[in-house]
């Protein structure tokens, strides 16, 4: 009797199964057509500034001397690369990219658990955690210098252990960590909001069941949670490790690149506005666009996150 009544659900199971896929595949190429059209454009207009900017970078060309202008080919990626002051920029952004992803990693969680916990002025909690998010980045540059000046600024009279004359700005050190703190202030807001997506879409019926079974806190955390968020971690990290890579806004404004804090992109700016180089500036700005390629491949191979299963497509 069992058996007689086990084999046709199994069959209507396989039927609704197969009716379901097809109409997913339906589903997935009508939304290939719909976003066609946008990827055309998008590459279109990433395209061109890219491949201009392969161009120029083959030429001698200087905005000073536009007409001694000069087929090099690849000898200013070889002057990039063999020079010790573009390793140096590129050392420094690597470390402003693993510090400042690594706290807001962590605080952005912490930031994003309360957010997704809390019960009481869950609204004003959630938009005041928000609010650094929201304001430029220049702006926030400019009020962190304040902060940190050794004349009118703060920092100095909250921190016992240093003194009030201290300047942030004097020595790499502390001018890098300055600027990693406006950058961490500033963006944290946006690591806590994608792990609040990816933290909405964890099971609580795992968590209970887990409960049920004895799991303390951190067991919970470690065992459940996380493993769960792992796709909304990486693309946080995704997005955190590429934006942070080209960090320019506060650089410009708290130390306009002294005592050694320049990244490739103020670099690259240096060359191209302020020097007039547009063939070495241009190189440097494909291999801006080389290394944020090569991170992001980094990243996707080191979560081995597959985004389609996620998504139950396959």
């Amino acid at each position: 009797m069992t058996t007689t009544v086990v084999a046709p659900d199994s069959k209507a199971d396989r039927q609704r199964a197969a009716q379901m896929s097809d109409r997913s595949r339906a589903e997935q190429r009508l939304g290939q057509r719909l976003v066609l059209p946008a990827i055309v454009v998008m590459l279109v207009v990433t395209a061109f500034p890219m491949l201009r900017a392969i161009y120029l970078s083959t030429f001698q060309y200087s905005l000073t001397d536009p007409d001694d202008r000069r087929f090099l080919g690849v000898q200013n990626y070889v002057t990039a690369l063999t020079d010790s002051l573009f390793w140096e920029t590129t050392l420094n952004t690597v470390f402003i990219m693993i510090v400042t992803v690594a706290f807001e990693l962590v605080i952005g969680f912490v930031f994003a658990m309360v957010m997704h916990r809390i019960i009481f002025a869950r609204g004003v909690i959630r938009t005041s955690i928000l609010i650094p998010y929201g304001i430029i980045t220049v702006v926030s540059g400019f009020a962190w210098q304040f902060a940190f000046s050794n004349s009118n600024g703060f920092i100095n009279e909250w921190l016992p252990f240093v003194q009030d004359s201290f300047n942030w700005f004097g020595q790499y050190g502390s001018a890098i960590a300055a600027i990693m703190v406006s950058e961490i202030w500033k963006t944290t807001p946006f690591m806590s909001l994608l792990l609040l997506a990816g933290l909405a879409q964890v099971s609580e019926d795992m968590i209970e069941a887990a409960k049920v079974d004895g799991a303390t806190w951190w067991q919970r955390l470690w065992k459940v949670i996380l493993p769960n968020m792992r796709s909304a971690i990486m693309v946080a990290v995704l997005f955190r490790a590429l934006d942070a890579y080209r960090i320019f806004d506060n650089i410009f404004v708290m130390t306009a690149g002294a005592q050694n804090t320049e990244s490739v992109s103020f670099l690259t700016y240096r060359q191209v506005i302020e020097q007039f180089q547009l063939g070495i500036g241009s190189a440097l700005s494909v291999l801006l666009f080389i290394s944020v390629l090569l991170i992001a491949f980094l990243i996707v191979k080191i979560f081995r996150v597959d985004l389609a299963a996620a998504r139950q497509e396959s």
